[in-house]
């Protein structure tokens, strides 16, 4: 069952990008790596807490795999996963830049800490904002974390510059859309301008002119992405108190939605 969690070929993937582990002091053994990402991958998916994990399954304990995804954390692996899962996926023509959306989706955060705000839409408790911008097929291309106060627009150019150059199958890297659609909560000239700027077509709903159904066609694919988000238990509620470890889940899980998709 631990092995499902990590197929051999996103293993593959992942093991160049782990930092060499400095030399242990006689002892105990160090823990394997591929079991720590298989018991972070079991959290991520379950829930379950980091100390309840079941030692004799994975081969480690909970506060082992949480101090190597801590590890990991801090040398960009996640980021960098997601990188190569972009790039195989862009040489395969599977990215496609045409156009992209944006949305965010709101989580309880209830032992509050950084990146977390009352949330206006859930009687002002706690609790933290997932932002994600996706391409036209609803695969994850940049995410961000913020609390649930920040209103969605302030999102918007920080999520598209953080959009790393794709390999394309011809020609140089891509990073931008072509069109980027979005509801009425990005609506404002200044991010229309800004989006033209960049080269980008603004797709956003005008309040009281466009229906929001209008724009539904092409927006309902991140609502799905973030969907998929809100159904990893561990992303459904944010139970870190660290932000920076809430958010190495999001973009771990981001890489586990783009794995899938090289497997189609």
């Amino acid at each position: 069952m631990a092995r499902d969690l990590v197929p051999d070929a996103l293993w593959e993937r992942v093991a160049p990008l782990l930092p060499v582990p400095k030399k242990k002091k006689p002892g105990r053994p160090r823990a394997n790596d591929r079991a720590a990402l298989e018991a972070i991958v079991f959290v991520l998916k379950t829930g379950i807490p980091w100390e309840m994990l079941p030692a004799k399954q994975f081969g480690l304990s909970g506060m082992t795999a949480w101090r190597r995804m801590e590890q990991w954390m801090r040398a960009g692996v996640f980021e960098q996963l997601q990188r190569v899962l972009l790039n195989e996926l862009g040489q395969r023509g599977l990215v496609d830049f045409s156009r992209a959306s944006i949305d965010s989706s709101s989580v309880r955060a209830f032992k509050r800490g950084a990146l977390t705000g009352k949330n206006p839409t859930d009687r002002a408790k706690a609790g933290s904002k997932h932002h994600l911008l996706v391409d036209r097929k609803g695969l994850p291309l940049a995410e961000s974390l913020t609390g649930a106060n920040v209103h969605d627009t302030h999102e918007l150019f920080p999520l598209l510059d953080a959009v790393p150059d794709v390999k394309q199958p011809r020609g140089h890297p891509r990073h931008r859309p072509g069109k980027l659609h979005a509801d009425k909560a990005y609506s404002s000239r200044k991010n229309r301008w800004g989006l033209r700027r960049r080269g980008i077509t603004p797709r956003i709903a005008r309040p009281g002119i466009e229906s929001k159904h209008r724009l539904g066609p092409h927006r309902w694919v991140v609502e799905r992405t973030n969907a998929w988000i809100n159904q990893i238990r561990r992303l459904r509620v944010r139970d870190e108190r660290r932000d920076d470890v809430h958010f190495a889940l999001l973009v771990l899980d981001s890489c586990l939605i783009l794995f899938r998709g090289l497997q189609t």
